[in-house]
């Protein structure tokens, strides 16, 4: 995949394995967060934070073979 193409890729539909593992990212991240906040460590929260929301993104870059 090319870099210039990956915004056309971005709007298409991604494929179930790949949502799955996005969802299970974010699912994982926002507890370690939630916790993190709670036992008052910002590093911890921001750097869970930010790898969650980075994962769950990047999963729309790929598309399913058939589109």
């Amino acid at each position: 995949m090319k870099l210039n193409n990956l915004h056309k890729h971005y709007a298409k539909p991604t494929p179930k394995r790949w949502r799955q593992l996005g969802d299970a990212l974010l699912s994982v991240g926002t507890t370690i967060t939630g916790f993190a906040i709670y036992e008052d460590a910002k590093w911890v929260a921001i750097s869970a934070l930010l790898v969650t929301v980075l994962g769950k993104f990047l999963t729309n870059f790929f598309k399913d073979d058939n589109n």
